[in-house]
């Protein structure tokens, strides 16, 4: 079992750095291990939507497909496996910071299967590494746009 929690302020509202966070379609731009993504059910963000995703970690392609089992407009986004290798839950959280400042957190938790338990620490400290540079990409991204 894996269960990894990041977060980072970035220096855009609430409602721009989730709306654009929150979109499936905007995960290969700031997801550095995401390679594609695409609406199969639905075609925005809502319960019940679904998303498929190609991806790397750790040397292995992976493809699965989210559905959003939660969703609060500005302040809250899970999705969970629906189809793929290995049941997973992401979890996103925005919060008001402050002046035009966002606190927003991503939180993977699940069992991934197909690779060995004993590489389960290490897994937990690649997932920490990976969701760290990503949000820091996603930063990056939002705050260099007008």
């Amino acid at each position: 079992m894996v269960d990894v929690h990041t977060e980072i302020l970035i220096h855009k509202s609430v409602e721009r750095t989730a709306e654009y966070a929150a979109n499936p379609e905007h995960a290969p731009e700031w997801y550095v291990n995401i390679d594609s993504a695409a609406w199969v059910r639905g075609s925005r963000v809502e319960v019940g939507a679904q998303a498929a995703f190609k991806a790397r970690f750790l040397g292995k392609d992976l493809s699965y497909v989210y559905e959003i089992a939660a969703y609060e407009p500005g302040k809250l986004l899970i999705m969970r496996t629906a189809d793929g290798p290995f049941p997973m839950e992401t979890t996103y959280t925005w919060s008001d910071a402050g002046e035009d400042a966002t606190r927003m957190t991503l939180r993977n938790r699940g069992t991934p299967t197909g690779f060995s338990a004993f590489l389960s620490p290490l897994m937990s400290f690649m997932m920490r590494r990976a969701n760290n540079n990503d949000l820091r990409r996603l930063k990056q991204l939002l705050e260099s746009r007008a």
